[in-house]
């Protein structure tokens, strides 16, 4: 059993104002693993006061200085790699090998997009050569809360901290109580790093304590939020009596439109990006819309794909899907796909109850519906678990429509092999990313979406800029070339 239930604050661990310990859960067992604390107001207080008062000097730290000190972040993760992904696989239930080359890598993945796009950053720039004198000015913004899911946890994190050390920002640290021991690692490596004392701050709580504390907290500047659409709404309404900046990663129910002419591989990239991180995605494509002249051909192979899928704990190594989050978590699932049955949707694969040879842990089986139709509660609410519905459809133009019709916006997906139609989906598709024939979209690119996906832009020089404020000055003298 871990015990860690001191916090990050100043530069140093420290303990918690008021004892309140939480047990952390080992999905793959439903044992506890690990007791970390709760933070109170007062611990959420320290961690602002430090992040204010190291604000001015953080902030005056030249570019280049802060961007030494970041970089050494990737050192410290990369003698502690496997501790990082041991420790994401024990709390949220990523099979280890997937932890390995997925989840903990995601940390120096960012880190080394970020340092290549902190190089084109303009500080001070010039407004444009018709007003002579006038200047742009880039300035971070200040204390920032940043408030982190469990799904991708690492991947969250690197996404906000990362980017808000470098804008010049201090920070405070909230990540999800489910998954907190990649977070603390992170600290340390933060620490180890020689990142100074209040810049970098931590502080475990739930979200009605220490997230609702820091949205309405006065000294901080901006929350940068994860999560659900629910508790995005709940923030921004919190958050608006300070005027905070409020940037929102939240849900998804993303379209994946595959057409006649896709390519062989096409069913199956389909599938198994569905069921990666047993469907825990906020981005997951969990509608599969099929043109109707492969619509059969479509589901059999779906089908007979998801049968294939193993399940297994987190500790074990291989290719298989571990549990969900927590008995919440698989409560709900087994909820939507009860409702999919009984709204009439054809189950051809998985379905409801623990998979065979299971009686404990959060494990579900990878769940196929097809005969999906608009409007049916599993075709609308995002499930965040492994169960797919294949929806058919006659025409480009319907396609598009059911595609859109959703009040998520995040990421959706086409396979085919038309340039013409894929170039007309990419612009058509109403959300933040729209991913082709399993291309990704390369390396500094962001993520994030429209509609109640929220809007936020994180990765890339846009992720940088989310914590950055322009000032504009005239009478500004540029040196000489």
């Amino acid at each position: 059993m871990i015990t860690r239930r001191e916090f990050y604050i100043n530069g140093q661990w420290v303990a918690p104002a008021v004892a309140r310990d939480h047990a952390v859960i080992d999905p793959s067992t439903e044992d506890a693993c690990a007791t970390i604390s709760l933070g109170s107001k007062a611990d959420t207080d320290a961690a602002v006061a430090a992040a204010k008062a190291a604000f001015p000097a953080w902030a005056a730290t030249p570019p280049a200085r802060r961007k030494e000190l970041v970089a050494g972040i990737l050192t410290q993760y990369e003698k502690r790699a496997e501790e990082m992904a041991q420790a994401i696989a024990l709390e949220m239930g990523a099979p280890i090998d997937f932890a390995r080359s997925d989840q903990a890598p995601c940390l120096p993945w960012h880190l080394k997009n970020f340092l290549k796009a902190f190089d084109q950053i303009e500080w001070i720039r010039p407004l444009g050569p018709h007003a002579p004198g006038a200047a742009v000015a880039l300035e971070p913004i200040g204390v920032v809360g940043l408030i982190t899911p469990w799904n991708w946890p690492m991947n969250q994190i690197a996404l906000k901290a990362i980017p808000a050390m470098l804008a010049g920002c201090t920070c405070v640290l909230k990540p999800s109580e489910e998954s907190p021991l990649n977070a603390m690692l992170f600290a340390e490596f933060c620490h180890d790093a020689g990142i100074p004392p209040g810049v970098f701050n931590l502080v475990n709580g739930d979200g009605p304590g220490v997230g609702a504390q820091l949205s309405t907290h006065p000294d901080v500047e901006m929350i940068s939020f994860t999560g659900s659409t629910r508790a995005g709404k709940a923030i921004s309404v919190a958050a608006a009596e300070t005027l905070k900046r409020v940037t929102l990663e939240l849900g998804g129910k993303g379209a994946n439109l595959l057409f006649a002419d896709a390519d062989d591989r096409a069913v199956l990239r389909s599938v198994k990006r569905m069921m990666e991180n047993s469907g825990q995605s906020c981005n997951a494509p969990s509608r599969l819309l099929v043109e109707r002249s492969v619509y059969d051909a479509t589901v059999a192979k779906a089908a007979e794909i998801a049968a294939s899928i193993k399940v297994g704990p987190a500790s074990q190594s291989g290719d298989h899907i571990g549990p969900v989050v927590n008995k919440r978590q698989w409560d709900q699932i087994q909820g939507y796909i009860q409702k999919g049955i009984d709204e009439g949707a054809r189950l051809v694969a998985g379905g409801p109850g623990l998979p065979e040879g299971f009686n404990r842990g959060f494990y579900v089986k990878p769940t196929v519906f097809a005969d999906v139709t608009p409007g049916m509660t599993i075709e609308r609410e995002e499930i965040f678990g492994p169960v797919l519905s294949i929806i058919p459809f006659d025409t480009e133009e319907e396609a598009i429509r059911i595609a859109n019709d959703t009040p998520y916006g995040l990421a959706n997906y086409v396979q085919t092999q038309d340039s013409a139609r894929a170039n007309r989906l990419g612009l058509a598709l109403k959300s933040g990313m729209v991913e082709m024939n399993g291309k990704s979209r390369g390396a500094g690119s962001f993520f994030g979406g429209v509609k109640q996906s929220g809007r936020a832009r994180e990765g890339g020089v846009w992720g940088l800029e989310e914590f950055l404020e322009p000032k504009g000055i005239s009478g500004w003298t540029f040196a000489a070339e």
